[in-house]
């Protein structure tokens, strides 16, 4: 297993190429949003959720490894964060993203190392 919090880990099941846009998102103890967008580049994966649902509207961009297992055919996503942890998280910033090196560093000190 890789500790590149960037990356997909093998045990989720992702498979390359796949569009995840529109997957349902469940933390450890329930659902919090679905996906905005992603990205599957090498280093730099990650979710854009959304979970303020139609009317708030508030994103949080996940690492790839935040994630637990993909379920292709319910098109649901399994965190390895309970709900608390991604309501807490640092609120995803388009203009920022992750090229910027001090958001790059901000999330990945809050997600910390991936969760086997």
């Amino acid at each position: 297993m890789t500790e590149n919090m960037w990356d997909f880990q093998e045990e989720t099941g992702f498979q390359a190429g796949t569009d995840l846009s529109g997957f349902d998102v469940e933390a450890i103890d329930g659902r919090i949003g679905k996906v905005d967008k992603h990205s599957d580049e090498v280093g730099a994966a990650y979710l854009v959720v959304d979970i303020g649902g139609w009317l708030f509207g508030r994103h949080v961009l996940l690492p790839a490894g935040t994630i637990s297992s993909i379920d292709l055919e319910k098109t649901t996503i399994h965190l390895s964060r309970t709900k608390e942890d991604i309501e807490h998280a640092p609120e995803f910033d388009k203009n920022r993203h992750i090229a910027d090196d001090d958001y790059y560093r901000q999330l990945t000190g809050y997600y910390g190392a991936p969760h086997s």
